[in-house]
């Protein structure tokens, strides 16, 4: 069986995936582009690959993301016109559950803010609200956004859940279309976004978004960097508009140890992993796809490259 070849601007994940392809798929060669082997394979597992080293693989004739989105192939320019494939993790669901519900408690209950105070050594107990009162709003209803939406109107929060299209989930007041995104943001404390990235969500977190919300209110982004405008949340930021912004997704990833967002006071970053696919899963995962591409078998998880999923 041809190898896979491994491309990110991540070396400590190639490292990480090297280990699970030996651990879950030791029939293949897992090789990085530099190992001879790499011009003979026919998949490429891919996280943000550098730019030109899709291109430089003749032999290639199907691209897997080794996660559930693919925009961060957009940074190889030379990324042919092949099917692509993502992975999708049954534990997925599971941690990005886990991760949204530690948001909300961070903002309803003031973590942010003692945490603030801390280095100021400021003793000062913030307000304390039952969870009714704070309203939390969801974008993106999928099989994630839904279950966290549920799983945060079963803790007792005021949830609302936008989609581009009508929704029915228990005990969570739905909203669909562009038309209803203004009745859907009005007075939201805290805004987290599961969108994924398409033409018209591209920069969906920016002024106009954060002018709806109630002043001093908070943004998640788990969906993908490019929904963020930069420049408009640091001014909601300035102004006071927004208290904080957790941000677990990047245009560029990793984040550059100069970029701004670091120091950016009521940022806090976390390095992806709200809910990843774990490596054994990815290995798995491609060394199966490329059994059915050898034996002329539709691929799983295929993706609409021009939906964007």
């Amino acid at each position: 069986m041809s190898p896979v070849v491994l491309l990110s601007r991540d070396t400590t994940l190639l490292q990480q995936l090297q280990q699970a392809f030996a651990r879950s798929a030791p029939q293949l060669d897992a090789v990085l582009a530099d190992d001879p082997l790499a011009g003979e394979a026919q998949v490429a597992a891919c996280w943000f690959p550098p730019a030109g080293s899709l291109g430089a693989l003749p032999g290639l004739r199907l691209i897997h993301s080794v996660a559930a989105g693919i925009d961060h192939l957009q940074h190889d320019p030379s990324c042919p016109p092949l099917p692509v494939c993502r992975v999708v993790d049954p534990g997925h669901r599971q941690g990005m559950t886990e991760y949204v519900r530690w948001a909300a408690i961070h903002y309803h209950r003031g973590f942010d803010q003692v945490l603030q105070q801390q280095a100021g050594k400021v003793w000062q107990r913030p307000r304390q609200r039952p969870a009714a009162e704070f309203k939390v709003g969801v974008m993106g209803l999928g099989s994630l956004g839904a279950a966290i939406a549920e799983d945060l109107a079963a803790a007792g929060y005021q949830v609302r859940g936008w989609a581009r299209s009508g929704k029915q989930l228990a005990a969570v007041q739905t909203f669909a279309g562009p038309q209803a995104m203004g009745a859907f943001l009005d007075g939201l404390e805290l805004l987290i976004n599961l969108l994924p990235l398409t033409t018209e969500t591209r920069g969906i977190l920016g002024q106009a978004t954060f002018a709806r919300l109630a002043p001093g209110a908070a943004v998640v982004n788990c969906g993908r960097g490019a929904h963020l405008r930069l420049e408009d949340l640091q001014q909601a930021l300035a102004s006071g508009q927004l208290r904080g912004a957790l941000l677990d997704v990047f245009e560029e990833e990793p984040l550059p140890p100069d970029q701004r967002l670091w120091s950016l006071p009521g940022v806090t970053i976390t390095p992806h992993m709200a809910s990843a696919a774990s490596h054994d899963c990815i290995a798995m995962q491609v060394a199966e796809n490329l059994r059915r591409l050898h034996a002329g078998e539709p691929p799983l998880n295929l993706v609409d490259r021009a939906r964007g999923y």
